[in-house]
């Protein structure tokens, strides 16, 4: 019989996954990875057309998940894409269909 994925790595994912679980956080990510330098909220906002209190919701549960990383400035606070999460978070096919699936411990932190 062959072994489940390991309980930790398994919530590990679906925190993941349900930080994803929204097409406008998939978009911030993907717009942040793209830029790829540290931005105020006021461009994220602009660039997806939603409301400055949605975006910071957004924004406040990709940090949580560590695939944002903020940087405060003054008093302003600057976002952008944790590359290192990229190499660790695994695609759900890999998940799903049993393939062999990156570690991730260590990586995104």
């Amino acid at each position: 019989m062959a072994e489940l994925l390991d309980r930790d790595v398994a919530q590990q994912y679906a925190s993941w996954f349900r930080a994803l679980a929204d097409p406008s956080r998939v978009q911030i990510v993907e717009y942040l990875a793209r830029q790829n330098r540290p931005m105020p909220v006021g461009e994220i906002v602009a660039a997806v057309g939603l409301a400055q209190s949605t975006v910071s919701q957004h924004l406040k549960i990709l940090t949580e998940v560590r695939f944002v990383l903020v940087e405060p400035v003054g008093n302003a606070r600057y976002y952008r894409i944790n590359t290192r999460c990229i190499d660790c978070f695994p695609s759900a096919a890999d998940v799903v269909m049993g393939r062999p699936a990156p570690r991730a411990t260590g990586g995104c932190e």
